[in-house]
């Protein structure tokens, strides 16, 4: 146990007088910055987290997510959420029950086993995820190539990373980003592509806004078809159509040649392809390169002379440009702007490639993908197979490849693959094309679903449930986006019958030989995490990310980059500074990739292109952060978001329900204008998922998230989907009765509510169901029919709610279909509302809501909410939308206090914080109060002098 003092701020300190008992350093388990936390915990139970100054990812500092990771672990919220103890589900569509750990693991290794010898190892499938440890993916990964014979392993890490892994292979010769944090540093031009690093890497934006406040004259651009907040940085911002990136890299480079910009000595010393490279892009001219992209050719020229004439050019890319049917061309073609000018291998310049997982990068190191083995080996490369099948003491590795993430499920749909082992990831969320995923869980014969959240989609298609530990209970190791490995630590005992990733994978594997290799030794003799992580380091000896200088003990001490061969006292900083490459010839390569149009573009029956992104204040499927109802204070509720032009000439109105259909699926969100992107686009956050969001078709079928919407085609180098965009359409739906239900629930009770009005959303045409509150917690459901339900489904809901009781008001017409409930309670001096259910005429919200969300005195109101459209007797103001999550400052407050200031941007933004503490803490809400900012004049001097 690692203890040590800290005195930082925070909003959530630890009760008065109740000191932390111990301190554990570990690594927070969200995005791919990798920060250090420090876990406070008092005997079973974590009472806060900070940031582990020491830590040389964050230096102390974590974002909104990060700063609450500790009210995702109390016991409340583990008994409401958590998969405790092993089940099995006798029979599809009933629910599961308990089973011992003994007969689970025997059932998985029997039925694994038979399926194996009926119909070979490859009808089995194992789906892992980048928030697994790097030793439970070794563990895996073995287990698949090694002991079944099956190639087919992938990841979720192959939605996210494999064409950033495909880009820097093609060009660089090996899966490693060449840059560093620090190098934010030293940029003199920063290049941000296919990036909201606002919102998906905070704590790496808040070293870019550090950087750009200590240095002004760096120069910032930021390409995305969506002005985001990273977009408030920037010094140019490039609007590109969705899907163009391509063709822009090449416009840019045509220019650089154009104006003389390249560098033709490094060229000529460090690089090879360049001719082909020259000839492709001769026709990309910035006429035509305007036209595809939507840019302005001046523009284009700024942009090309500030990233090839600046010192120091940093490029920060993720999502936006992997996630496409032309990733690794996307990928490949913004490299070669740093080799044609230069700009890789010195302090502040290189293709810097930010990674969306925790341990995506920990995965690739050790072949977790269906294509990859141990230590960057490839799989089709025979001398690869070989020294693995040495290294594991196994004849050989199988040279089938393995079914990636997408042909994985639709193998499984097609009923080519048997057998699914789900692990860490929630596919019945966050694959694309929901209907072959869901039709491949159904199908497959049996499905094993290793969890720690009992609450994932994906738990419902599950023969198996193995529980699984999760951060706080963890040990092993992560490598975040800069190569740097660091400690995964336990500051608690597992919770109820959960086992380690890795010891699951074990104890499966160790049985699966009795079957499948009997009386031979096992390769499976692993003790603790460490000793599986010395067999990849020695995996690693020779390779690129050679790891044999460093050990567990000099883990514990401090986070290291690799590579660090034996001898050498600390890893490589950054990589290539000697301009000699992992390729044969020692040489970058040039990829002469020419602009390919999207895999679905809009047309007349889909008019819009939607595209998908990142909440500030969630993660992924929100499993975890899903949890916290003060993490939905920025972003309430699922909406679509479309420019206020394309609103108006559909008539539609902020919050009105909207049909959103692609050739997939259609689903019914609510309408939100958002003047920050482009004509004929629209936008849904990647994170709703059926759990918050669902439906049904007119045909009763169920509809599923955002990514009923999305599609499965995929970049056929890298094979990872394009779930960034889809064609739809957009029309009004015409759903007469409304549904609006509110209440404040027991903290031991809410969420267990949660999951329960959840499996009634597909009782609707739309539904979403979402927690909210800081203090206290409450769950709000809301729905839309074209005919009121039964009766019996309301009352469900009212049950759950609380709203059964005797002292509940209520009002009902079942001539009109309306339903309307209303209960009250005495606080003191005050009466506050409890809960309230609105159905059939839900104008009453813009009152009857911010009465219950602030706690304001109700008394009277009662019986006047059950009036049809009743409007409240005196003004209702609501405190208006949150801005800051730390300290629970709105935007109302904010734009009052920036009303009375005066100076320039910097002085009155210190006056605000001063005032109000909004971004003091994480700072996850700093470009939003600079927009606030900017957006708010400021006070003459003379004014305010005039007044005093």
């Amino acid at each position: 146990m690692h203890t040590r003092s800290v005195n930082s701020p925070h909003p959530y300190p630890l009760p008065e007088g109740e000191g932390p008992k111990s301190e554990t350093r570990s690594t927070c388990p969200y995005c791919g910055v990798g920060c250090g936390v420090i876990i406070a915990s008092d005997g079973a139970q974590i009472t806060g987290v900070r940031g582990d100054p020491d830590h040389p990812a964050n230096f102390g500092k974590l974002c909104t997510k990060g700063s609450t990771l500790h009210l995702t672990a109390t016991p409340q919220v583990t008994r409401q959420t958590r998969l405790l103890q092993p089940m099995q589900r006798l029979q599809r569509g009933q629910a599961p029950v308990a089973i011992s750990w003994d007969a689970a693991l025997d059932l998985a290794s029997e039925r694994i086993a038979g399926i194996v010898q009926a119909h070979g190892p490859d009808a089995v499938g194992l789906y892992l995820s980048g928030q697994l440890l790097t030793e439970d993916y070794y563990v895996f990964n073995k287990l698949a190539k090694g002991l079944l014979g099956t190639n087919n392993v992938d990841t979720n890490s192959r939605l996210c990373m494999s064409s950033a892994v495909a880009g820097y292979k093609l060009t660089l010769g090996a899966d490693a980003p060449p840059a560093c944090y620090d190098d934010v540093n030293h940029a003199q031009c920063l290049f941000i592509v296919g990036s909201n690093a606002a919102y998906a890497h905070p704590i790496l934006f808040r070293r870019v806004e550090e950087a750009k406040r200590a240095n002004p004259a760096m120069k910032v651009i930021v390409a995305d078809p969506r002005r985001t907040d990273t977009a408030e940085l920037a010094d140019l911002f490039l609007p590109l159509l969705p899907g163009s990136d391509v063709a822009l890299f090449h416009g840019l480079l045509h220019i650089m040649l154009w104006e003389g910009w390249t560098d033709p000595a490094y060229i000529a010393a460090h690089t090879s392809g360049f001719d082909e490279l020259k000839a492709l892009v001769r026709e990309y001219t910035p006429e035509s390169v305007a036209q595809t992209c939507g840019l302005r050719k001046e523009d284009l020229f700024t942009a090309a002379k500030w990233f090839a004439t600046s010192p120091a050019t940093l490029s920060l890319y993720c999502q936006g440009l992997n996630q496409s049917s032309s990733g690794t061309a996307k990928n490949a073609t913004l490299i070669n702007l740093h080799l044609a000018t230069g700009q890789i291998g010195k302090p502040g310049a290189g293709p810097f490639s930010l990674t969306g997982q925790p341990n995506a990068m920990g995965g690739r190191e050790v072949g977790g993908l269906a294509n990859l083995l141990s230590a960057h080996r490839d799989l089709a490369n025979p001398a690869h197979r070989a020294e693995v099948a040495a290294l594991w003491g196994v004849p050989d590795v199988p040279e089938k490849p393995g079914k990636t993430a997408v042909e994985m499920f639709q193998a499984a749909a097609d009923g080519e693959i048997k057998a699914l082992w789900i692990a860490c990831t929630n596919p019945a969320q966050s694959m694309p094309d929901q209907a072959i995923v869901r039709r491949a869980l159904q199908r497959a014969e049996f499905v094993i679903v290793q969890e720690a959240f009992a609450t994932a989609a994906t738990c419902d298609f599950a023969d198996l449930l193995l529980p699984a530990t999760t951060w706080g209970e963890k040990e092993g190791t992560v490598t975040n986006s800069e190569r740097r490995i660091s400690r995964v630590r336990a500051a608690l005992p597992a919770a109820g019958e959960a086992r380690h990733d890795w010891r699951i994978a074990v104890d499966v594997a160790q049985r699966l030989e009795s079957r499948l290799r009997p009386g031979q030794p096992s390769l499976f003799d692993y003790p603790t995490p460490e000793s599986v992580w010395l067999e990849h380091r020695d995996s690693t000896r020779g390779r690129d990310l050679d790891i044999t200088g460093m050990s567990y003990a000099q883990l514990e001490a401090q986070p290291q980059q690799w590579p660090q061969p034996e001898g050498a006292a600390r890893g490589a900083v950054r990589l290539y500074e000697n301009g000699v490459f992992p390729t044969a010839d020692g040489r970058a390569r040039f990829a002469a990739l020419p602009h390919r149009p999207l895999a679905e573009p809009r047309e007349s029956h889909f008019p819009f292109s939607l595209t998908t992104g990142r909440l500030r204040d969630q993660w992924h499927g929100m499993t975890r952060t899903g949890t916290l109802g003060r993490l939905f204070g920025h972003v309430a509720e699922p909406t679509v978001q479309l420019h206020p032009q394309d609103m108006e000439r559909r008539g539609l109105k902020e919050g009105d329900l909207v049909h959103v259909t692609s050739k997939r699926g259609s689903i019914v969100l609510p309408a939100q204008s958002d003047t920050g992107l482009g004509l004929s686009q629209a936008f849904i956050a990647m994170h709703w998922g059926p759990e918050y969001l669902s439906g049904r078709s007119s045909v009763g079928e169920p509809l599923a998230g955002v990514n009923a919407l999305t599609t499965s085609a995929y970049c056929p180098s890298s094979k990872q989907p394009e779930l960034k965009h889809a064609a739809v359409k957009v029309l009004k739906a015409e759903l007469s009765w409304t549904l609006l239900a509110m209440a404040w629930l027991p903290d031991d009770q809410a969420l267990s509510t949660l999951t329960e009005l959840r499996r009634l959303m597909p009782s609707f045409e739309f539904a979403s169901c979402v927690p909210f509150g800081r203090e206290r917690t409450g769950v709000l459901l809301r729905a839309a029919a074209h005919d009121a339900p039964d009766t019996a489904l309301i009352e469900q809901i009212e049950q759950l709610l609380g709203l059964a009781t005797p002292d509940t008001l209520r009002y009902h017409d079942r001539r009109l279909g309306q339903r309307r409930n209303v209960r009250l309670v005495r606080n003191g001096e005050s009466t506050t509302v409890q809960g309230f259910v609105l159905a059939g005429d839900s104008r009453a919200e813009a009152w009857i809501r911010p009465v219950l969300q602030e706690e304001l005195p109700a008394g009277g109101y009662g019986r006047l909410l059950l009036m049809p459209g009743a409007k409240a007797p005196v003004a209702v103001v609501s405190k208006g939308r949150q801005v800051c999550t730390c300290f629970n400052v709105n935007e109302p407050a904010i734009t009052t206090q920036l009303q009375g200031s005066a100076g320039n941007e910097e002085q009155r933004l210190s006056s605000l914080q001063s005032a109000l503490k909004c971004g003091t803490n994480c700072g996850s809400c700093m470009p939003e109060l600079r927009r606030l900012v900017r957006a708010t004049p400021p006070v003459a001097t003379a004014t305010i002098a005039a007044a005093i």
